[in-house]
């Protein structure tokens, strides 16, 4: 749905993104990750056509963004980094203006309201003037409007960013939801734990180069360097034990929180296989194992430098 090819932007003298490639497969929730100034609100603002490539190419549902812009304005809907609200026009005098503004039908343009409060969970009147509005709410306004026309490509920048706890909640639930119906959405956030949990895909970029991208699983597991598990007992062991098992040369580390164990060990089923063993050798009533998954978080501090322009 969404490829990009050799892509490089620069202002001026700054390379800000070098030599860029990715694709995003249809139906993704594709997470675009990066410390401030890697590169990625200038990659999405050129997929939205704002900004032509100095080099390389980009394509949305098969057209290419440079000779085909029209084509792909009607394929996606954008929701910028930081953006703007008509003051004087009410919630549905907005949406009614962005859907006639992509060529909805206006018979269908009162349904199409309807269903896009519904799903943002718009809790203001729609007759409400937008300047009133709490932060929230035009977050919920803005990313309504991006999809007001049904596009099949998403593109959010920071979508989340000045929102409460309750309204970040409430926007994973909407994008998943959007991903449900079947539509594509490239979605950046500094917020990682956040994209972890909606995001089945990830880029990870660094100075405008693209540092690692695909499927989440598999980057884990091309990251990955030792395995966690949880080792939960009937009662708590013995310090001593905790001490012994720390020695094992297959066991990294040891934690101990109540009658739960956190282990980290080489990352092969044999290395837990054997210090369970031993636990239950030991005497230690074991209750239940379960893997400790390594999370974007940790991928993003394993595989960046932490530079800066």
């Amino acid at each position: 749905m969404i490829e990009l090819r050799n892509l490089t932007m620069k202002y001026g003298k700054l390379v800000a993104v070098d030599g860029l490639s990715l694709r995003v497969p249809r139906g993704a929730c594709y997470g675009f990750i990066g410390p401030n100034g890697a590169g990625k609100t200038t990659t999405m603002r050129a997929l939205a056509t704002l900004l032509p490539p100095h080099s390389g190419t980009l394509a949305v549902c098969g057209h290419d963004v440079a000779k085909a812009p029209n084509d792909v304005k009607r394929s996606i809907g954008y929701m910028p980094d930081f953006f703007g609200v008509y003051d004087q026009l009410t919630v549905a005098e907005y949406l009614e203006f962005f859907a006639r503004v992509y060529g909805v039908p206006p018979a269908k343009i009162p349904a199409r309201i309807d269903d896009t409060l519904a799903k943002v969970r718009f809790q203001v009147d729609r007759d409400t003037y937008i300047d009133t509005l709490s932060r929230g709410m035009k977050q919920r306004l803005a990313l309504g409007r991006a999809f007001i026309h049904d596009p099949p490509v998403l593109i959010l920048d920071e979508p989340a960013s000045g929102l409460d706890p309750r309204a970040r909640k409430d926007l994973r639930l909407v994008i998943g939801e959007l991903q449900d119906e079947g539509k594509t959405i490239f979605i950046s956030s500094h917020i990682l734990l956040e994209l972890a949990d909606i995001c089945d895909h990830a880029a990870i970029i660094e100075l405008g180069k693209l540092v690692v991208a695909g499927p989440i699983d598999e980057i884990l597991k091309g990251v990955r360097e030792t395995r966690c598990v949880a080792v939960r007992l009937c009662r708590p062991p013995a310090q001593d034990l905790v001490q012994r098992l720390s020695e094992l040369p297959q066991v990294t580390s040891v934690s101990m929180r109540e009658a739960t164990l956190a282990l980290e060990l080489e990352d092969s089923d044999e290395a837990v296989a054997q210090a369970v063993a031993y636990l239950i050798e030991q005497g230690a009533a074991v209750a239940e194992v379960r893997a400790l998954e390594s999370n974007l978080e940790e991928i993003f501090e394993r595989v960046t430098k932490g530079e800066v322009r």
